[in-house]
């Protein structure tokens, strides 16, 4: 019998590789920088812009740079930065005019803040014990930043400074107007008109003054409707500024969160008999915050930097101390490594706090892939 001339079967297609330029380093490449003329374009002079700048921007930083020089020495050397003005102002910088010998105490605060925070971003740790946490944090750091008991020499908060103030001011400030402004925005969409109105009314009002404005009515003007003999600490004041100022932002940036929310989910929950409350903590908010968390975030950026407006009621935080700093006149001229450093300092801060975003889109994300 003659051999059969059948030929033979192709191959299936788990078996058909991709082009090698689709894949690996050369397939990303082509998607992102190479995918058009014009991106190309843009890419290669991109690229020899780079290739003109960074060698001149590395000496300037690195290899000219004067690290241990009088000013003097670095006035007359020009051809490199003079971090040496850094060194000699780190610690004023960092911590104002907080006394040279206790400067431990605001250093030990931000390395409590830091760890919690970092704690903060697993949500193996996102239970009760976790607002426990932080509930005792704010207090330890007050305890240690002010003093004045358990042996610890009383501090006065017109010499807090530096970036101690500017964390715990963010920080807490972050902590206590996100749950405001989830109230808010709860009320604002509310069917009853006496707490919609207030709401609305509190919403609109903050929001439509600049946060300087805000600062300087809890500095100046607030103090004048207090009964006579009654104070209320300075930062103290600022803080609850920042607090409600925030928590207008955030409200709008939620209740954008809860209009997107498909009315469906409503009727389901109305259909199983949940009450209002159970409907909206365990079916809409947790949907409403995925939805609105790059906004969120973005609020809470803008936030971290808008503390640099407290200047405005004499608070010297980072900002202040690095242009106060300037001030000294055997330090004069020196500003562009004080602001490269203090600008560093942002943006590592502020670009945590995108990343995280970034990660908890896509790990909230998975529920919803199929």
């Amino acid at each position: 019998m003659a051999e059969s001339s059948i030929a033979p079967a192709p191959p299936t297609p788990e078996a058909v590789r991709p082009p090698a330029t689709s894949v690996g380093v050369l397939g990303w490449l082509r998607a992102n920088l190479f995918n058009s003329p014009f991106n190309s374009v843009l890419t290669v002079l991109a690229l020899a812009a780079l290739v003109y700048l960074i060698p001149g921007i590395v000496q300037w930083l690195l290899l000219e740079a004067h690290w241990q020089a009088t000013p003097e020495i670095c006035r007359a050397a020009e051809d490199g930065a003079c971090w040496a003005f850094i060194r000699e102002k780190f610690r004023y910088i960092m911590f104002g005019f907080y006394p040279l010998e206790q400067q431990w105490r605001p250093t030990l605060a931000m390395l409590l803040f830091v760890v919690l925070i970092g704690l903060s971003t697993q949500r193996r740790f996102w239970n009760r014990g976790l607002l426990l946490a932080w509930a005792a944090l704010m207090m330890a750091s007050y305890v240690l930043m002010a003093g004045g008991i358990l042996g610890l020499e009383a501090v006065s908060n017109d010499k807090w400074g530096g970036l101690p103030l500017t964390l715990m001011l963010s920080v807490v400030g972050i902590l206590l107007a996100f749950p405001l402004g989830i109230l808010l925005a709860l009320g604002r969409r509310s069917d009853m008109p006496a707490i919609k109105a207030v709401c609305v009314g509190y919403i609109e009002l903050i929001r439509g003054v600049p946060l300087i404005s805000v600062l300087f009515m809890a500095s100046v003007m607030f103090p004048l409707f207090l009964p006579e003999g009654v104070t209320i600490d300075k930062l103290l004041r600022a803080q609850a500024a920042i607090i409600l100022f925030a928590a207008a932002y955030l409200a709008e940036v939620v209740r954008g969160g809860l209009q997107a929310v498909p009315k469906g989910q409503y009727e389901a929950a109305a259909a199983l008999g949940l009450s209002y409350w159970q409907t909206t903590g365990l079916i809409i908010l947790p949907q409403a915050l995925r939805i609105a968390i790059p906004p969120i975030v973005n609020t809470f950026i803008g936030l971290f930097k808008d503390t640099s407006l407290v200047v405005i009621i004499s608070l010297f935080d980072l900002m202040t101390t690095t242009k106060t700093s300037l001030t000294d006149p055997q330090w004069l001229g020196f500003s562009v490594e004080a602001y490269l450093f203090t600008g560093l300092i942002y943006f590592v801060c502020c670009f945590f706090m995108s990343r995280f975003s970034q990660y908890l889109e896509q790990h909230l994300r998975k529920g919803r892939e199929r």
